[in-house]
Protein backbone atom coordinates (compact mmCIF):
# COMPACT_ATOMS: atom_id res chain seq x y z
CA UNK A 1 0.00 0.00 0.00
CA UNK A 2 1.27 3.48 -0.87
CA UNK A 3 1.82 6.13 1.76
CA UNK A 4 -1.03 8.16 0.27
CA UNK A 5 -3.45 5.25 0.68
CA UNK A 6 -2.20 4.51 4.16
CA UNK A 7 -3.03 8.00 5.37
CA UNK A 8 -6.67 7.44 4.32
CA UNK A 9 -7.07 3.86 5.55
CA UNK A 10 -10.00 2.76 7.71
CA UNK A 11 -10.22 -0.88 8.79
CA UNK A 12 -13.63 -2.42 9.42
CA UNK A 13 -14.09 -5.62 11.38
CA UNK A 14 -17.26 -7.64 11.66
CA UNK A 15 -18.73 -11.06 12.23
CA UNK A 16 -19.19 -13.17 9.12
CA UNK A 17 -22.99 -12.99 8.82
CA UNK A 18 -25.17 -10.49 6.99
CA UNK A 19 -26.35 -8.93 10.25
CA UNK A 20 -22.83 -7.68 10.93
CA UNK A 21 -21.43 -7.42 7.41
CA UNK A 22 -24.28 -5.48 5.79
CA UNK A 23 -23.92 -2.36 7.98
CA UNK A 24 -20.14 -2.62 7.63
CA UNK A 25 -20.58 -2.79 3.87
CA UNK A 26 -22.82 0.28 4.00
CA UNK A 27 -20.21 2.28 5.89
CA UNK A 28 -17.51 1.02 3.54
CA UNK A 29 -19.47 2.22 0.50
CA UNK A 30 -19.85 5.68 2.03
CA UNK A 31 -16.20 5.92 3.09
CA UNK A 32 -15.02 4.93 -0.39
CA UNK A 33 -17.21 7.69 -1.83
CA UNK A 34 -15.39 10.09 0.50
CA UNK A 35 -11.98 9.01 -0.74
CA UNK A 36 -10.98 6.58 1.99
CA UNK A 37 -9.38 3.19 1.49
CA UNK A 38 -11.20 0.40 3.31
CA UNK A 39 -9.86 -2.89 4.65
CA UNK A 40 -12.09 -5.57 6.13
CA UNK A 41 -11.27 -8.10 8.85
CA UNK A 42 -13.61 -11.03 9.41
CA UNK A 43 -13.62 -14.83 9.54
CA UNK A 44 -13.56 -17.22 6.58
CA UNK A 45 -17.28 -16.71 5.88
CA UNK A 46 -16.47 -13.27 4.46
CA UNK A 47 -15.08 -14.93 1.34
CA UNK A 48 -18.67 -15.54 0.25
CA UNK A 49 -19.15 -11.80 -0.13
CA UNK A 50 -16.28 -11.40 -2.60
CA UNK A 51 -16.72 -8.31 -4.75
CA UNK A 52 -19.86 -7.22 -2.90
CA UNK A 53 -17.81 -5.64 -0.15
CA UNK A 54 -16.02 -2.37 -1.08
CA UNK A 55 -12.72 -3.34 0.54
CA UNK A 56 -9.32 -2.99 -1.10
CA UNK A 57 -8.14 -5.91 1.03
CA UNK A 58 -10.10 -8.52 3.01
CA UNK A 59 -8.17 -10.14 5.85
CA UNK A 60 -9.41 -13.50 7.12
CA UNK A 61 -8.85 -13.60 10.88
CA UNK A 62 -9.11 -16.82 12.95
CA UNK A 63 -12.02 -16.64 15.34
CA UNK A 64 -14.45 -18.69 17.37
CA UNK A 65 -17.64 -18.21 19.37
CA UNK A 66 -17.47 -18.66 23.12
CA UNK A 67 -20.36 -21.01 23.89
CA UNK A 68 -21.24 -20.29 27.47
CA UNK A 69 -23.16 -23.55 27.98
CA UNK A 70 -20.38 -25.71 26.51
CA UNK A 71 -17.34 -25.04 28.71
CA UNK A 72 -15.43 -27.99 27.24
CA UNK A 73 -15.16 -25.98 23.99
CA UNK A 74 -13.60 -22.94 25.67
CA UNK A 75 -9.91 -23.89 25.38
CA UNK A 76 -10.13 -24.44 21.62
CA UNK A 77 -12.18 -21.28 21.11
CA UNK A 78 -9.84 -19.16 23.21
CA UNK A 79 -6.85 -20.52 21.31
CA UNK A 80 -8.41 -19.52 17.97
CA UNK A 81 -9.25 -16.07 19.30
CA UNK A 82 -5.66 -15.70 20.49
CA UNK A 83 -4.37 -16.68 17.05
CA UNK A 84 -6.76 -14.14 15.54
CA UNK A 85 -5.51 -11.46 17.90
CA UNK A 86 -1.86 -12.13 16.98
CA UNK A 87 -2.62 -12.07 13.26
CA UNK A 88 -4.68 -8.87 13.56
CA UNK A 89 -1.95 -7.27 15.67
CA UNK A 90 0.64 -7.92 12.97
CA UNK A 91 -1.59 -6.62 10.18
CA UNK A 92 -2.67 -3.48 12.01
CA UNK A 93 0.91 -2.73 13.10
CA UNK A 94 1.98 -2.92 9.46
CA UNK A 95 -0.92 -0.96 7.93
CA UNK A 96 -1.62 1.56 10.74
CA UNK A 97 -5.19 2.56 9.82
CA UNK A 98 -6.46 5.91 11.05
CA UNK A 99 -9.49 4.27 12.67
CA UNK A 100 -10.65 0.71 13.31
CA UNK A 101 -14.43 0.26 13.32
CA UNK A 102 -16.04 -2.83 14.86
CA UNK A 103 -19.54 -4.11 14.07
CA UNK A 104 -19.74 -6.91 16.58
CA UNK A 105 -19.70 -10.66 16.30
CA UNK A 106 -16.83 -12.68 17.75
CA UNK A 107 -14.64 -12.27 14.61
CA UNK A 108 -14.50 -8.54 15.36
CA UNK A 109 -13.06 -9.12 18.83
CA UNK A 110 -9.42 -10.04 17.95
CA UNK A 111 -8.88 -7.01 15.66
CA UNK A 112 -10.61 -4.64 18.07
CA UNK A 113 -8.42 -5.85 20.93
CA UNK A 114 -5.37 -5.50 18.68
CA UNK A 115 -6.33 -1.94 17.72
CA UNK A 116 -6.69 -1.02 21.37
CA UNK A 117 -3.29 -2.56 22.14
CA UNK A 118 -1.75 -0.44 19.37
CA UNK A 119 -3.63 2.65 20.59
CA UNK A 120 -5.35 3.13 17.25
CA UNK A 121 -8.57 5.18 17.56
CA UNK A 122 -11.62 2.93 17.60
CA UNK A 123 -15.36 3.08 17.01
CA UNK A 124 -17.90 0.32 17.58
CA UNK A 125 -21.37 0.19 16.07
CA UNK A 126 -24.08 -2.00 17.50
CA UNK A 127 -27.02 -2.85 15.28
CA UNK A 128 -29.27 -4.05 18.09
CA UNK A 129 -31.13 -2.52 21.00
CA UNK A 130 -28.85 -4.59 23.25
CA UNK A 131 -25.07 -4.29 23.21
CA UNK A 132 -23.64 -7.53 21.81
CA UNK A 133 -21.04 -9.55 23.68
CA UNK A 134 -18.09 -8.75 21.45
CA UNK A 135 -18.84 -5.04 21.53
CA UNK A 136 -19.46 -5.20 25.26
CA UNK A 137 -15.96 -6.63 25.76
CA UNK A 138 -14.33 -3.49 24.32
CA UNK A 139 -16.92 -0.78 24.99
CA UNK A 140 -15.12 0.75 27.97
CA UNK A 141 -11.92 1.26 25.99
CA UNK A 142 -13.11 2.41 22.56
CA UNK A 143 -13.17 6.02 21.47
CA UNK A 144 -16.83 6.21 20.47
CA UNK A 145 -19.93 3.99 20.44
CA UNK A 146 -22.51 4.28 17.66
CA UNK A 147 -25.99 2.81 18.04
CA UNK A 148 -28.97 1.95 15.85
CA UNK A 149 -31.55 2.70 18.54
CA UNK A 150 -32.01 5.75 20.78
CA UNK A 151 -31.06 3.69 23.82
CA UNK A 152 -29.03 0.53 24.44
CA UNK A 153 -30.49 -1.49 27.29
CA UNK A 154 -27.28 -2.84 28.79
CA UNK A 155 -24.91 0.08 28.24
CA UNK A 156 -23.23 1.22 31.44
CA UNK A 157 -24.24 4.77 32.39
CA UNK A 158 -20.57 5.75 32.61
CA UNK A 159 -20.16 5.06 28.88
CA UNK A 160 -23.15 7.01 27.64
CA UNK A 161 -21.12 10.15 27.09
CA UNK A 162 -19.44 8.49 24.11
CA UNK A 163 -22.67 7.13 22.63
CA UNK A 164 -23.88 8.55 19.31
CA UNK A 165 -27.21 7.57 17.76
CA UNK A 166 -26.61 7.06 14.03
CA UNK A 167 -29.17 4.43 13.09
CA UNK A 168 -28.17 1.22 11.33
CA UNK A 169 -26.54 1.78 7.93
CA UNK A 170 -28.16 0.02 5.00
CA UNK A 171 -26.55 -0.93 1.70
CA UNK A 172 -26.87 1.14 -1.46
CA UNK A 173 -29.05 -1.70 -2.79
CA UNK A 174 -31.57 -0.88 -0.04
CA UNK A 175 -31.36 2.89 -0.51
CA UNK A 176 -32.51 2.46 -4.11
CA UNK A 177 -35.90 1.50 -2.67
CA UNK A 178 -35.99 3.98 0.23
CA UNK A 179 -39.47 5.31 1.05
CA UNK A 180 -41.08 3.33 -1.78
CA UNK A 181 -44.72 4.30 -2.25
CA UNK A 182 -47.11 2.02 -0.36
CA UNK A 183 -50.75 1.32 -1.04
CA UNK A 184 -52.61 -1.42 0.79
CA UNK A 185 -54.42 -3.89 -1.46
CA UNK A 186 -58.13 -3.58 -2.09
CA UNK A 187 -60.33 -6.64 -1.71
CA UNK A 188 -60.13 -7.45 -5.43
CA UNK A 189 -56.42 -6.77 -5.80
CA UNK A 190 -53.46 -9.10 -5.40
CA UNK A 191 -52.10 -9.47 -1.88
CA UNK A 192 -48.30 -9.67 -1.93
CA UNK A 193 -46.86 -11.45 1.11
CA UNK A 194 -43.12 -11.83 1.72
CA UNK A 195 -41.76 -14.37 4.21
CA UNK A 196 -38.09 -14.63 5.08
CA UNK A 197 -36.00 -15.63 8.05
CA UNK A 198 -32.74 -13.77 7.62
CA UNK A 199 -29.71 -14.51 5.50
CA UNK A 200 -29.83 -18.24 6.29
CA UNK A 201 -33.58 -18.74 6.08
CA UNK A 202 -35.63 -20.23 8.89
CA UNK A 203 -36.81 -23.77 9.52
CA UNK A 204 -39.73 -22.50 11.54
CA UNK A 205 -41.21 -20.55 8.63
CA UNK A 206 -40.77 -23.48 6.25
CA UNK A 207 -42.77 -25.63 8.66
CA UNK A 208 -45.36 -23.16 9.91
CA UNK A 209 -46.22 -20.89 6.97
CA UNK A 210 -47.51 -23.71 4.68
CA UNK A 211 -49.85 -24.71 7.51
CA UNK A 212 -50.97 -21.10 7.88
CA UNK A 213 -51.55 -20.68 4.14
CA UNK A 214 -53.63 -23.88 4.08
CA UNK A 215 -55.95 -22.33 6.68
CA UNK A 216 -56.62 -19.16 4.69
CA UNK A 217 -60.00 -18.64 2.99
CA UNK A 218 -60.15 -19.41 -0.72
CA UNK A 219 -60.90 -15.76 -1.46
CA UNK A 220 -57.48 -14.80 -0.08
CA UNK A 221 -55.63 -17.71 -1.70
CA UNK A 222 -57.02 -16.71 -5.09
CA UNK A 223 -55.36 -13.28 -4.89
CA UNK A 224 -52.28 -14.25 -2.86
CA UNK A 225 -48.84 -13.76 -4.35
CA UNK A 226 -46.35 -15.32 -1.97
CA UNK A 227 -42.58 -14.92 -1.96
CA UNK A 228 -40.84 -17.09 0.64
CA UNK A 229 -37.25 -17.78 1.55
CA UNK A 230 -36.72 -21.43 2.46
CA UNK A 231 -33.77 -23.58 3.34
CA UNK A 232 -32.62 -25.52 0.25
CA UNK A 233 -33.69 -28.82 1.78
CA UNK A 234 -37.22 -27.48 2.39
CA UNK A 235 -38.02 -25.98 -1.01
CA UNK A 236 -39.34 -29.09 -2.75
CA UNK A 237 -41.59 -30.07 0.15
CA UNK A 238 -42.99 -26.56 0.60
CA UNK A 239 -43.51 -26.14 -3.15
CA UNK A 240 -45.58 -29.32 -3.29
CA UNK A 241 -47.86 -28.02 -0.53
CA UNK A 242 -48.40 -24.69 -2.27
CA UNK A 243 -48.97 -26.38 -5.62
CA UNK A 244 -51.68 -28.47 -4.02
CA UNK A 245 -53.34 -25.32 -2.71
CA UNK A 246 -52.99 -23.52 -6.03
CA UNK A 247 -50.90 -20.76 -4.48
CA UNK A 248 -48.99 -18.37 -6.72
CA UNK A 249 -45.55 -18.51 -5.09
CA UNK A 250 -41.82 -18.01 -5.58
CA UNK A 251 -39.50 -19.99 -3.31
CA UNK A 252 -35.74 -19.54 -3.12
CA UNK A 253 -33.06 -20.20 -0.54
CA UNK A 254 -31.60 -16.75 -1.12
CA UNK A 255 -32.95 -13.63 -2.83
CA UNK A 256 -30.15 -11.39 -4.09
CA UNK A 257 -32.75 -8.67 -4.68
CA UNK A 258 -34.37 -8.84 -1.23
CA UNK A 259 -34.73 -5.02 -0.89
CA UNK A 260 -36.76 -5.00 -4.11
CA UNK A 261 -38.89 -7.85 -2.78
CA UNK A 262 -39.53 -5.92 0.44
CA UNK A 263 -40.55 -2.84 -1.53
CA UNK A 264 -43.01 -4.90 -3.60
CA UNK A 265 -44.62 -6.53 -0.55
CA UNK A 266 -47.83 -5.43 1.15
CA UNK A 267 -46.81 -7.30 4.30
CA UNK A 268 -43.65 -8.99 5.54
CA UNK A 269 -43.37 -11.91 7.95
CA UNK A 270 -39.87 -12.36 9.29
CA UNK A 271 -37.35 -12.45 12.08
CA UNK A 272 -36.29 -9.24 13.78
CA UNK A 273 -32.56 -9.14 13.25
CA UNK A 274 -31.02 -5.69 13.12
CA UNK A 275 -30.57 -5.61 9.34
CA UNK A 276 -34.17 -6.67 8.78
CA UNK A 277 -35.46 -3.93 11.09
CA UNK A 278 -33.24 -1.34 9.41
CA UNK A 279 -34.33 -2.29 5.89
CA UNK A 280 -38.03 -2.43 6.78
CA UNK A 281 -37.72 1.07 8.21
CA UNK A 282 -35.83 2.61 5.30
CA UNK A 283 -38.17 1.07 2.71
CA UNK A 284 -41.27 1.52 4.88
CA UNK A 285 -43.08 -1.80 5.09
CA UNK A 286 -45.32 -3.24 7.84
CA UNK A 287 -44.24 -6.56 9.30
CA UNK A 288 -45.25 -9.40 11.55
CA UNK A 289 -42.05 -10.03 13.48
CA UNK A 290 -41.21 -13.37 15.06
CA UNK A 291 -38.00 -12.96 17.09
CA UNK A 292 -35.55 -15.84 17.04
CA UNK A 293 -36.11 -17.75 20.30
CA UNK A 294 -33.17 -18.11 22.66
CA UNK A 295 -31.12 -15.47 20.83
CA UNK A 296 -28.17 -14.17 22.82
CA UNK A 297 -29.30 -11.36 25.12
CA UNK A 298 -32.78 -11.41 23.53
CA UNK A 299 -31.55 -8.89 20.97
CA UNK A 300 -34.19 -9.82 18.39
CA UNK A 301 -36.97 -9.47 20.96
CA UNK A 302 -35.74 -5.99 21.95
CA UNK A 303 -35.49 -4.99 18.27
CA UNK A 304 -39.03 -6.18 17.59
CA UNK A 305 -40.40 -4.43 20.65
CA UNK A 306 -38.89 -1.14 19.52
CA UNK A 307 -40.25 -1.49 15.96
CA UNK A 308 -43.73 -2.73 16.79
CA UNK A 309 -44.00 -0.42 19.79
CA UNK A 310 -43.92 2.45 17.31
CA UNK A 311 -46.93 0.97 15.50
CA UNK A 312 -44.87 -0.34 12.58
CA UNK A 313 -45.93 -3.97 12.89
CA UNK A 314 -46.98 -6.82 15.12
CA UNK A 315 -44.85 -8.91 17.47
CA UNK A 316 -45.56 -12.62 17.77
CA UNK A 317 -43.75 -15.08 20.03
CA UNK A 318 -42.79 -18.21 18.11
CA UNK A 319 -43.88 -20.71 20.77
CA UNK A 320 -47.34 -19.12 20.92
CA UNK A 321 -48.07 -19.15 17.18
CA UNK A 322 -50.66 -21.58 15.85
CA UNK A 323 -51.55 -22.10 12.19
CA UNK A 324 -55.22 -21.23 12.60
CA UNK A 325 -54.42 -18.29 14.88
CA UNK A 326 -51.98 -16.68 12.46
CA UNK A 327 -54.26 -17.46 9.52
CA UNK A 328 -57.10 -15.68 11.29
CA UNK A 329 -54.89 -12.69 12.02
CA UNK A 330 -53.75 -12.50 8.37
CA UNK A 331 -57.34 -12.78 7.15
CA UNK A 332 -58.40 -9.84 9.29
CA UNK A 333 -55.34 -7.76 8.46
CA UNK A 334 -55.53 -8.40 4.74
CA UNK A 335 -58.78 -6.41 4.54
CA UNK A 336 -57.74 -3.65 6.95
CA UNK A 337 -56.30 -1.17 4.46
CA UNK A 338 -56.10 1.69 6.96
CA UNK A 339 -54.25 -0.45 9.49
CA UNK A 340 -51.71 -1.65 6.94
CA UNK A 341 -51.09 1.85 5.61
CA UNK A 342 -50.76 3.26 9.12
CA UNK A 343 -48.17 0.58 9.97
CA UNK A 344 -46.28 1.30 6.75
CA UNK A 345 -46.06 4.99 7.66
CA UNK A 346 -44.90 4.10 11.16
CA UNK A 347 -42.27 1.75 9.74
CA UNK A 348 -40.92 4.52 7.55
CA UNK A 349 -40.68 6.69 10.64
CA UNK A 350 -38.32 4.11 12.15
CA UNK A 351 -35.97 4.18 9.17
CA UNK A 352 -32.63 5.97 9.03
CA UNK A 353 -31.64 6.30 5.36
CA UNK A 354 -28.85 8.70 6.35
CA UNK A 355 -27.31 6.30 8.91
CA UNK A 356 -24.27 5.51 6.76
CA UNK A 357 -23.54 9.22 6.36
CA UNK A 358 -23.93 9.85 10.08
CA UNK A 359 -21.67 6.93 10.95
CA UNK A 360 -19.12 8.04 8.35
CA UNK A 361 -19.20 11.55 9.87
CA UNK A 362 -18.45 10.04 13.27
CA UNK A 363 -15.61 7.94 11.88
CA UNK A 364 -14.15 10.97 10.11
CA UNK A 365 -14.28 13.02 13.30
CA UNK A 366 -12.32 10.31 15.09
CA UNK A 367 -9.97 9.93 12.13
CA UNK A 368 -9.26 13.67 12.18
CA UNK A 369 -8.61 13.59 15.95
CA UNK A 370 -11.62 15.77 16.64
CA UNK A 371 -12.67 13.14 19.16
CA UNK A 372 -10.09 12.17 21.74
CA UNK A 373 -9.70 8.57 22.86
CA UNK A 374 -11.45 8.07 26.18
Amino acid sequence: MSNVDQTRLVTLCAGGTGGHLFPAQSLGEELVRRGYVVHLMSDERVEEYGSKFPAAVMHVIPSATIKIKKPWTWPGSLWRLWKGYRKALNILAATRPGVVVGFGGYPSLPPMKAALKLQIPTVIHDQNAVLGRANRAVAKQVTRIASSFPTIDNLDAAMRDKLVMTGSPVRDLVLKHAASAYSAPGARQDFRLLVFGGSQGARFFSEMIPKVISELPKAILKKLKLVQQCRPEDIERVQEIYDGLGVNCQLQSFFADMPKRIAEAHLVIGRSGASTIAELGVIGRPAILVPLPHALDNDQLKNAQSFTGAGAGWLMVQDEITADGLAGFLTRLRYREDELESAARAALGQGHPDAAQKLADLVESVFDNKEQKT
